[in-house]
């Protein structure tokens, strides 16, 4: 019972720290969207065209690196 009487200050400790962390979040799920869209995109386009892998891998990681950078910038904004 002891525990039950801590809930609302627990809670409230809780809401005062993660209230300018939500931008890290949302950074968080667009990069790994982004991420996921890159890799599924080259996978398509090599299925398509298999002589241009080189070319895609390239591109791709270019560009999964930018997504990424988005988690970083909002880290160090933030």
């Amino acid at each position: 019972m002891q525990f039950l009487a801590n809930v609302p200050a627990l809670f409230e400790l809780l809401a005062n720290n993660i209230e300018g962390k939500i931008h890290v979040g949302l950074a968080a799920v667009g990069a790994g969207v982004g991420v996921g869209l890159v890799g599924a995109k080259a996978a398509e386009a090599v299925g398509r065209n298999p002589g241009a892998q080189a070319g895609i891998l390239t591109i791709g990681i270019i560009f999964a690196a930018l997504a990424e950078g988005l988690i970083f910038i909002s880290i160090f904004l933030g």
